[in-house]
């Protein structure tokens, strides 16, 4: 056999060889999914009632929370809505009642403002009557002084011309008559008498 012959033979044989390793990974490849298959099929027949059932469950409670949920969230709202309109309505009756509140105190403040005015305004013109009067008053006791103290100095002069006019008239006749020390203690006892007067 030649070279050639034996070449040929080896490669025909190689190709049989790949040929038949080919068709046992097709056969083997067949028989794993057809197990997988036939797995599949048993999980179904065992668990498959049991996974249904769940599945159900699951829906129905997933059904329920969602109606529950959606109960919730709307009673909340209607809880939220009925308390918002409460809120608004206290509100709006302390608003009121802080604005009669203020009206009335500042109704309050105007009438004791009138009445500090008016009293202040009472009060300056008792102040301006009292610094008036007590001026008058001053005065009035400024000329009573002057008069007095006039009628004072008047009859002081009055005297003393007396007194003075009595002594020239006594020292007149005295020098004419050369009197005795009786009638001059006469005389001055009588001076004395007027001067205490």
């Amino acid at each position: 056999m030649n070279p050639t012959e034996a070449s040929t033979e080896n490669n025909a044989r190689s190709l049989e060889n790949g040929s038949t390793n080919s068709a046992i990974n097709k056969q083997q490849f067949r028989t794993g999914v057809s197990e997988s298959n036939n797995l599949d099929k048993i999980r179904e027949i065992l668990i498959g009632s049991q996974m249904q059932e769940l599945d159900k469950r699951f829906t129905g409670l997933e059904e329920r929370i969602v109606k529950e949920l959606s109960h919730v969230r709307d009673e909340t709202k209607e809880r939220l809505d009925a308390l918002e309109v409460y809120v608004k309505a206290e509100v709006e009756i302390l608003s009121e009642s802080i604005k009669n509140e203020q009206m009335e105190r500042e109704s309050h403040l105007k009438a004791i403002t009138e009445e500090y005015k008016f009293l202040h305004t009472s009060l300056e013109k008792k102040l301006v009557q009292f610094a008036e009067q007590t001026i008058s008053n001053q005065r009035n006791l400024r000329e009573q002084i002057l008069i007095q103290s006039k009628n004072l100095q008047d009859e002081i002069r009055q005297k003393y011309e007396e007194i003075n006019s009595l002594i020239e008239k006594e020292t007149q006749q005295l020098s004419h008559d050369k009197a005795d020390r009786t009638h001059l203690a006469d005389l001055f006892t009588e001076i004395a008498f007027r001067l205490n007067k």
